[in-house]
């Protein structure tokens, strides 16, 4: 199992609290370590004097991850996959969220592959603070044509910089991708039991990593992954099989678990790689696109909550895509810290003299909340968001994450002008009502205090009710 504990590292570091790495004591440095907020090359000691040369080989095979992290694509758009340390994100957290890479085709017209390339890799939603955004393309050889797939692939690179899967079981037409976008360090899908003398060839050629292809046979699969890394070839994935549905869609669940079990769980270094998911295979078992994206969506979910660290799908529908993309952002956030927005007063429209001044937390889910409620009815406001440390509007008062003193605190420290306002009015949520008085003392006349309702969906209608202030 991972190493979770700060001693254990401390005792591979110099001791000596120099705090060159930014940290004021080596302690601080080794939870950095494990939280991978710190790396091992921040400190200088450790790096440059001989004599923690042992201390370092140890601390690099210490807080190296269960499950080998793979570098795909070269660039800002280098993508970071697998390199996990636990079986379930409540262990701990999980660091690096599947990548999406959605497909075209060698027997595509020009111009709709350069249409399709395009929305993909402009593909952006806001979430919670953060956009979502598509990571890669796989390209996929349907012709089993060299020539028309290297000519694909080049039609894709010049429409984006997303790094690529280069789809194909003959080593020739991998290749033909290969003389085109080798430089660009794109993952190669995939070797198998016919062809994966060939393409082992192609991955050491060229330095990619490349896939490793054995369905349902995870003792097939292992045996390759140990030929491979013989071959001094680790930058691997894995391809256990992707069943759409029926009866062998539980069996690749149960195999994509076994995966992940062996390599954090059990130290089977010789598997503990990233293995890859297809729910594009939802494709192949309906004519309907609706139900089709339907189940592509379905398997997507199950295999993001299941350590799938790639995975290749095909629908571009909102339907399909925004439910995929707000789980996976779900699981991929650290469960030991809130998601947060930065305290401080914000604008929503054009506020002026006569706009309330809305109170809130810096917990992002609750500020996004009432800044969409604000803003989808046209209402002009400010956003007081306070500090509580990301926590929620009923769990911060309750605990003394939010109390009426750092309430006006914050908002002094924003220097708002409360003369200048012609309707000056502080509201707060309803479920910190019990502020009300306390407040009025503390503002002293400066601003009304008001208690807003406690759905924040209905800040309209009690706009329409009680403001401006009387």
């Amino acid at each position: 199992m991972k190493e979770t504990s700060p001693l254990n590292l401390y005792k591979q570091l110099p001791q000596t609290n120099c705090q060159k790495c930014g940290e004021t004591t080596c302690m601080a440095f080794a939870s950095g370590l494990i939280a991978r907020s710190k790396k091992i090359e921040e400190c200088p000691p450790l790096v440059e004097e001989k004599k923690y040369a042992k201390k370092l080989a140890a601390l690099k095979s210490i807080i190296a991850p269960e499950l080998k992290m793979v570098y795909i694509g070269v660039g800002d758009k280098q993508l970071k996959v697998g390199g996990e340390d636990v079986m379930y994100r409540h262990q701990m957290t999980f660091f690096n969220k599947p990548p999406f890479a959605y497909d075209v085709t060698d027997n595509m017209e020009e111009a709709k592959l350069v249409e399709r390339v395009k929305k993909v890799s402009t593909w952006k939603k806001f979430y919670i603070g953060k956009w979502e955004r598509v990571e890669m393309i796989a390209v996929r050889s349907v012709t089993d044509d060299p020539a028309k797939f290297a000519a694909c692939v080049k039609k894709v690179m010049e429409n984006t910089d997303y790094p690529l899967i280069l789809c194909s079981f003959n080593p020739a037409v991998l290749k033909a991708g290969l003389e085109v976008a080798g430089k660009a360090r794109p993952l190669i899908y995939a070797a198998n039991k016919d062809n994966w003398k060939e393409v082992a060839q192609l991955a050491n050629d060229y330095k990619v990593p490349v896939t490793l292809s054995v369905p349902f046979d995870l003792d097939g699969l292992k045996s390759m992954a140990v030929t491979f890394a013989e071959m001094g070839l680790t930058d691997l994935i894995l391809d256990p099989g992707t069943a759409p549905n029926g009866k062998m869609l539980q069996q690749t669940l149960l195999n994509f678990i076994n995966l992940r079990r062996a390599a954090v769980e059990e130290a089977q270094r010789d598997i503990a790689y990233p293995v890859i998911a297809l729910p594009i295979n939802a494709w192949m078992t309906t004519d309907d696109p609706v139900r089709a994206a339907y189940w592509e969506s379905v398997l997507t979910a199950a295999f993001t909550i299941r350590g799938a660290a790639i995975m290749v799908k095909h629908s571009v529908e909102a339907h399909s895509m925004m439910p995929d993309m707000h789980l996976r952002f779900n699981i991929y956030t650290d469960p030991r810290t809130p998601v947060q927005v930065k305290p401080g007063l914000y604008k929503v429209g054009n506020p002026g003299a006569e706009s309330p001044v809305f109170v809130t937390t810096n917990f992002a889910l609750t500020y996004y909340t009432v800044e969409s409620d604000i803003a989808s009815n046209g209402i002009d406001a400010y956003i007081l968001s306070i500090n509580t440390d990301g926590i929620g509007v009923q769990a911060s008062v309750a605990g003394g994450q939010l109390t009426p003193v750092k309430i006006k605190d914050s908002m002094d420290e924003t220097g708002f002008d409360w003369a200048g306002q012609k309707s000056a009015g502080l509201v707060l949520p309803g479920m910190a009502a019990k502020f009300s008085g306390e407040l009025e003392d503390l503002f002293a006349g400066k601003a009304k205090i008001m208690v807003g309702p406690e759905d924040s969906g209905r800040i309209s209608d009690w706009m329409k009710s009680f403001w401006p202030p009387k």
